[in-house]
């Protein structure tokens, strides 16, 4: 289905139409989950290709760029992170290049993998997980589980409770009240990892989508178009990461 066969508006709402089984709160969203499994797997094989096949002599192009990335998110987590815990830089580094990989997708041409799944019979597909909330919120849930468990691991649950209840005001007759802020605090940290990141790719793919039906004009401008998400694709990988390191960094705080 392309933008000179239907009009704008139904050419656009056909795109953000994903390929979904079942209805209401138990419909599954087929395209979001296959394909970010998919790019985990992609993320997986070349990673554990390269730490199989690593030369200690002069390393190959794809050798390079893995130990580039693995040093950078590396020292991300040593100037970021304030506590002792082995598995956080493993953890940041699969976050940061798994949402690279799905942000990567939204340099795929906008009808390419829909045409094709079409030969197969498939009418919907949204290949780039991250403008899928569900996807994002999954994502963010997460890092909220961690963020909880290490919140009660390091200071133990009366402690957790204690610094839930006992700031930012210090006086026993407004202990609600900072349960209240804290809690809304909390709750606000995987809301804003989720919604940033859904938000940007959302309106990215948004503004491709416009862009193609432009017809033929719109070469110039999806090439700008690209050339400019190779600056927020990759940024936003990196605040997510960047974030998730920091409220995991605060978790291991014990005031």
């Amino acid at each position: 289905m392309s933008a000179g066969e239907i009009t704008s508006q139904e050419y656009i709402k056909h795109h953000l139409h994903n390929l979904t089984v079942g209805e209401g709160f138990w419909a599954v969203h087929i395209d979001t989950l296959g394909w970010s499994i998919f790019l985990g797997l992609v993320f997986l094989y070349i990673f554990r290709s390269v730490a199989k096949k690593a030369d200690t002599g002069v390393p190959g192009k794809l050798q390079c760029a893995v130990e580039m990335i693995v040093g950078f998110v590396d020292d991300s987590v040593k100037s970021t992170f304030h506590g002792n815990n082995p598995l956080i830089a493993p953890l940041a580094l699969t976050i940061f290049v798994w949402v690279l990989l799905m942000n990567a997708m939204d340099w795929v041409p906008v009808d390419l993998l829909p045409r094709i799944f079409e030969l197969f019979g498939v009418h919907y597909m949204k290949a780039v997980p991250t403008t899928d909330m569900n996807m994002t919120l999954g994502l963010a849930f997460g890092v909220f589980i961690l963020i909880i468990y290490y919140s009660i691991k390091v200071k133990g649950i009366g402690g957790f409770i204690k610094e839930l209840t006992t700031q930012p005001f210090g006086h026993w007759s407004l202990y609600w009240l900072n349960f209240i802020l804290e809690v809304v605090t909390m709750l606000a940290r995987p809301l804003s990892l989720a919604l940033r990141l859904f938000g940007n790719l959302y309106a990215g793919e948004l503004i491709f989508l416009l862009i193609a039906t432009l017809g033929i004009a719109q070469l110039p401008v999806h090439f700008i178009w690209a050339a400019f998400h190779l600056l927020v694709i990759p940024l936003q990988a990196f605040i997510f990461m960047m974030l998730t390191i920091v409220y995991l960094s605060l978790a291991h705080e014990d005031h």
